[in-house]
């Protein structure tokens, strides 16, 4: 569970003029640390601006909880591999996506460039309709 964080560093700059065509959003784990219970996180997170328009870097910390059993299984596994656990990795990078484009979104308008974030495509669809619930004949009818 995260239980707080913090931004460490934040840079953004508009390297040329021209229209923002898209961006690549990247969250990098830069180090975890266990101790007991107590789970520190340090990332970056960046945006390139397509066309080579601009960029931001925002670098920090989060802190999370766990008992100590998962606590050692993400120590080991990022020990090991430099991963983390998918199911507590989710929460991490869905925290870090979260504050980074809310926080992003405040630094880049300076420098006129587009909000850090990709909002999820809404798709309307008509619902699928069962084939058991076909209209039926009413009585009495010839």
């Amino acid at each position: 569970m995260i239980t707080g964080g913090k931004i460490v560093s934040v840079e953004a700059k508009r390297d040329k003029e021209g229209a923002v065509g898209g961006m690549n959003i990247n969250i990098a784990i830069d180090d975890v640390a266990v101790k007991g219970d107590s789970i520190t996180i340090q990332y970056t997170f960046s945006v390139d601006y397509e066309d080579k328009v601009g960029h931001l870097k925002i670098t920090g910390v989060l802190y999370a909880s766990e008992d100590r059993s998962k606590g050692k299984e993400i120590e080991d596994m990022w020990k090991k591999s430099k991963k983390l656990p998918a199911e507590f990795a989710e929460v991490v990078l869905n925290s870090v996506s979260y504050t980074c484009g809310i926080s992003g979104t405040f630094v880049v308008q300076p420098v006129r460039l587009s909000p850090p974030m990709q909002l999820p495509r809404v798709r309307v669809e008509l619902a699928p309709q069962p084939e058991d619930k076909k209209k039926k004949p009413e009585k009495g009818a010839a």
